[in-house]
């Protein structure tokens, strides 16, 4: 069995895999609300396809995940695991899946600055694993190795170069999301049509956008960290830098209290100031002019992405969708895709409206794609690989 981890700043989501002739998923499942009230362990089982939830009190993220390794070693899941896969949102330059080592993990916490949102709390994580089982291998799983491909003038800050070879720099992540997407589009199609020119949208409450050609990343929307490219669900997206100055000279903002309302109090909540969540605000969008504003805002940056990477590509051939908002909101994608006639996307209402695998028309110039995504699967690959 392998066990795949997927730490968030305020959850843990979990699978296990059955390592047969393919991967079986057994189990999934999720610690949400970490350190608040409200924390649940939620799951489900191949078996039954029913959802439980219990109510548990955790105050962060070690302490949630004592309590889910408890719970897996009482209903004996824990016992045919032979190994855990990790995903670690940043990874600098590593390229490939990594065994974890006392060496990755003073690497990881060397740039845990980097990604305080993430990195932290990933590598606590780990240790309580390597603390309680430590017969068991561990294996890091990096989001931005799928970026490392971009060429030097898409990872290049404008800022004095010395940075440049400090490594502040644009990584780009959810690359365990879009090498997942890149598997399925050559499932879906052939070898040679998923090297052509490719935009992937993975669009949920953390949103990016990446430009494939010949089968590998040119560009993506996020940069440095997490926090850059698209207005999110809570994080800011592209912000200018004068905007960080003058919130901490005149409303005496400091480093932290800015990262906190860059990454939580921002997006789509910030501008609405009702929810981050695209469905709700869909659902008040006609009462509520902050909400409507936030969602068109959210399209209309999405779309300029397209635009942008449709030039860097020299063309556009594929589109597709992914993400919580990119695979269930047909109203969102038609926004999106309203005005890029020019650019041969023409999306079919019927097919758009009942989520199929592709929207676009027989006319379109442009297949639009809905792929539905799966980081944790894309872990369990890279895992088993590594072991075989």
């Amino acid at each position: 069995m392998i066990l795949t981890i997927n730490g968030g700043s305020s959850s843990i989501k979990f699978s296990l895999y059955e390592i047969n002739e393919s991967l079986k998923q057994v189990l999934s499942g999720a610690i949400e609300n970490i350190g608040t009230a409200k924390s649940q362990l939620n799951f489900t089982t191949t078996d039954d396809q029913q959802k439980n939830s219990l109510q548990i009190e955790t105050k962060n993220h070690e302490q949630a995940a004592n309590y889910l390794l408890d719970w897996l070693e009482k209903e004996q899941y824990f016992t045919s695991i032979s190994a855990i896969g990790h995903r670690i949102v940043h990874g600098m330059q590593h390229t490939e899946p990594e065994l974890v080592t006392d060496e990755l993990l003073k690497e990881l916490k060397k740039i845990s600055a980097f990604d305080p949102e993430h990195l932290p709390e990933e590598i606590k994580l780990i240790e309580v694993f390597k603390k309680r089982f430590p017969a068991i291998k561990q294996i890091a799983c990096f989001d931005t190795s799928f970026h490392t491909s971009m060429p030097v003038v898409a990872k290049l800050l404008s800022i004095p170069r010395r940075y440049f070879e400090k490594g502040i720099q644009r990584y780009g992540f959810h690359g365990l999301s879009y090498s997942y997407l890149m598997q399925e589009l050559k499932r879906l199609t052939d070898e040679e049509t998923a090297k052509s020119k490719i935009i992937l949208a993975h669009l949920g409450s953390g949103a990016s956008l990446a430009a494939v050609k010949d089968g590998e990343s040119i560009d993506t929307s996020m940069g440095f960290t997490p926090t850059s490219g698209l207005p999110m669900s809570t994080r800011t997206g592209d912000l200018d830098p004068g905007v960080a100055w003058y919130l901490m000279q005149h409303e005496n903002l400091n480093p932290k209290e800015f990262n906190h309302l860059i990454n939580q109090e921002s997006g789509l909540l910030g501008i609405s100031e009702t929810s981050g969540d695209m469905r709700e605000l869909m659902n008040i969008e006609d009462n509520d002019n902050r909400a409507s504003e936030a969602i068109d805002i959210f399209c209309y940056q999405t779309k300029k992405w397209i635009g942008a990477f449709s030039a860097a590509l020299e063309g556009l051939d594929i589109l597709v969708f992914s993400g919580g908002i990119g695979e269930y909101s047909p109203e969102v994608r038609c926004k999106i895709c309203d005005g890029l006639e020019f650019l041969g996307i023409e999306l079919d209402e019927i097919s758009n409206m009942n989520n199929r695998t592709i929207i676009s028309t027989d006319k379109s110039k442009v297949t639009v794609y809905v792929i539905h995504t799966n980081e944790e699967l894309m872990i369990a690959k890279l895992v088993n690989n590594l072991l075989n």
